[in-house]
């Protein structure tokens, strides 16, 4: 910055709620507790939740992360992601032995839940959600008989079943609660007799987030996402701005703040994706002052004091 030009002043509105959900939390407390009560190595079944400092921090204190079953040693304590897992991998650790954590959010076990009971009445089933991603192919997993992703209204009006009258839908947890409205709608108007629970599957973590997107893209210039490139829910919060009409960016930290960005803005909106942590929106904030004075202001928000159970293995920690 020039100094001999008073520098601008950028007034940053804080979206409430942001960042950690009870279910990051919760997932992330049976890592640490378990390494607090068995000493490291803690195996971790794919990242524990989609945030690369939260990884990072938690593979230098003893966590490893393992992509499948058969990287994990005889005997060593093993937890399961946020994001659920098959069955396949549940009956391959029992087949093992291995001492087994289960840190699978609780919204999306509810969700696997559904699904089953869905099955078990001999309804096909229709999964809302984003091919590939951890929770879809644990929700998959979970249920036996048909299950058809859906990803968009195309897919869709396009889908083909062998029994119309005899349907279901189940959404992944982390979507957008206005493009998964939409699905929901061409899914009834496609089949009249489908089944299921409108949009109230996505989580409330994810919708209330959603929701202070709405509101900050009414106050400012541009929003800013704390959260890594392969959260979900992340993505789907700088999606929402940039079709509220705002310049939108996604960021793992305040390294990946670009000046040009700034230009000619006075009103930056700030959230975090569910599974980012605040000590990251504390450093963008920090990283905004090399671009000009700022000014903080909270935004009013949907209070949240959700607390998950833990689950027995590590509650006494």
């Amino acid at each position: 910055m020039d100094g001999s030009q008073t520098p601008k002043t950028m007034r940053v509105i804080l979206a409430q709620p942001r960042g950690f959900c009870a279910g990051v939390e919760r997932a992330i407390d049976i890592v640490e507790r378990a390494l607090t009560k068995f000493g490291p190595p803690i195996y971790v079944r794919h990242e524990i939740v989609h945030n690369r400092h939260v990884v990072e921090d938690l593979r230098a204190r003893g966590a490893v992360f393992v992509d499948e079953l058969d990287e994990v040693p005889e005997g060593a304590w093993t937890v399961f992601s946020a994001h659920g897992v098959a069955r396949k991998v549940v009956q391959a650790a029992a087949d093992r032995t291995l001492p087994v954590i289960d840190a699978t959010c609780p919204l999306v076990a509810k969700v696997h839940a559904e699904g089953r009971r869905y099955a078990a009445q001999g309804l096909e089933i229709v999964l809302i959600g984003h091919a590939g991603h951890a929770e879809v192919e644990g929700t998959i997993g979970q249920i036996d008989g048909t299950v058809h992703l859906v990803q968009t209204v195309e897919d869709a009006e396009q889908l083909t079943v062998q029994h119309p009258d005899k349907l279901s839908y189940i959404t992944q947890t982390t979507l957008s609660v206005d493009d998964t409205r939409g699905i929901i709608a061409a899914l009834k108007a496609r089949f009249p007799a489908i089944v299921g629970p409108d949009v109230k599957d996505i989580c409330y973590a994810t919708q209330n987030r959603q929701e202070a997107v709405h509101h900050l893209a009414e106050l400012v210039d541009l929003i800013l996402v704390v959260g890594s490139k392969n959260s979900s829910n992340s993505n789907r919060l700088r999606e929402i701005g940039a079709e509220l009409g705002r310049p939108s960016y996604l960021i793992d930290d305040a390294a990946h703040l670009q000046a040009e960005w700034f230009e000619g803005v006075t009103k930056v909106g700030l959230t975090a994706g569910a599974s980012a942590p605040e000590v990251l929106v504390q450093g963008v904030i920090e990283g905004l002052r090399r671009f000009g004075r700022v000014e903080i202001e909270l935004l009013a928000g949907t209070p949240e004091d959700v607390k998950f159970k833990l689950p027995a293995e590590v509650a006494s920690v």
